[in-house]
């Protein structure tokens, strides 16, 4: 694919042409409750998802290691279990964030209320479980169940961050590497397992995965800092809560010591000082933090693409490599 040119999911999609509709049989088959009530809130959730980037990721690496022939169940059940890891952790972080949307729409606790929404959480987590248990695929659960825990730990580590203003460097990739890169790569590595890749090669799929789910939230991040016009959010929700982030870590090395407590005692004003966040982005932009959070999503991804270089050439390795352009050029 053509670094120049915007690249679309459907493009990427291409080679799973088939395999798609199977998997999303076997998910709405999963995501199922014999209670018409529950069911409707299961229903709702699955109809407004979002792009579906993890089980592409392991649809593509099944279809990398296969050979092109047909995925079977346990490449279907590996790619439900990966989205219904993402989907329950969503649900949860709206009734912690107390979000009122969702991908545009209301959020399963503004519409049914926080207690359904933190049951419906615990079913899908529940589920995943049930599934591999009764699947007895159990290399399959036990390399996808990992990704829970590290979640849960980012969220902990992130949360305690925020309360002190002490984010670091190191804390910062700790923390996306659990929230986010941990659950990306290991829908890379379970999708070469779930066709038999040897060892070796699932562990070369969780590096490409590890490097694209790091890069992938260091975009969102550097998003932050845009304006409502280009990605339909507030600009820097993430200051809003105290966050501090890849680019105004990035600013705040080009400065005094001094200076950066200053910058640090503002993030924590955010809430109650007016003008603090307009002063933050604009610290962000004189220092050229964007452009620098920016520069290191591309180490990650040219590290992403350097992992599928001993692959041959196929649809499946031509489409990852388009994931790797697919999340750099997004805008929103």
């Amino acid at each position: 694919m053509n670094d120049n040119k915007h690249i679309t999911l459907d493009e990427i999609k291409a080679p799973l042409v088939g395999e798609m509709a199977a998997y999303e049989h076997f998910l709405r088959t999963a995501l199922h409750s014999e209670s018409p009530y529950f069911d409707d809130i299961l229903k709702y959730i699955f109809d407004t998802r979002g792009k579906g980037v993890r089980p592409i990721l392991v649809m593509l690496f099944a279809g990398l290691h296969n050979k092109g022939t047909k995925f079977g169940k346990r490449t279907h059940l590996a790619a439900s279990l990966i989205e219904l890891i993402h989907t329950a952790s969503l649900v949860h972080d709206d009734v912690i964030d107390r979000a009122e949307l969702r991908h545009g729409k209301s959020s399963i606790n503004q519409k049914w209320g926080k207690r359904n929404a933190i049951l419906t959480g615990d079913f899908i987590l529940s589920r995943i479980f049930e599934m591999g248990m009764e699947s007895m695929e159990f290399d399959i659960l036990t390399y996808v169940s990992h990704s829970i825990k590290w979640l849960c730990e980012g969220e902990v580590i992130q949360d305690e961050q925020t309360k002190t203003l002490a984010m670091t460097h190191e804390k910062y990739y700790d923390i996306i590497d659990k929230k986010t890169a941990s659950l990306l790569a290991i829908s890379c590595g379970v999708g070469a397992l779930s066709v038999g890749a040897s060892a070796t090669e699932v562990d070369k799929a969780y590096e490409f995965g590890h490097n694209v789910g790091m890069a992938f939230q260091i975009k969102d991040d550097i998003l932050d800092y845009a304006t409502a016009d280009q990605t339909g959010k507030p600009t820097c929700a993430d200051l809003r809560e105290h966050k501090i982030t890849l680019p105004l870590l990035e600013a705040m090395g080009c400065v005094s010591a001094e200076e950066e407590s200053r910058i640090r005692t503002l993030v924590g004003r955010t809430t109650t000082e007016e003008g603090a966040i307009e002063e933050l982005r604009s610290f962000v932009n004189q220092h050229k933090g964007m452009e620098r959070a920016e520069q290191i999503m591309n180490n990650y991804l040219v590290a992403a693409k350097d992992a599928l270089s001993h692959y041959p050439d196929s649809p499946y390795r031509t489409a990852l490599y388009g994931m790797c352009d697919f999340l750099s050029q997004r805008e929103k």
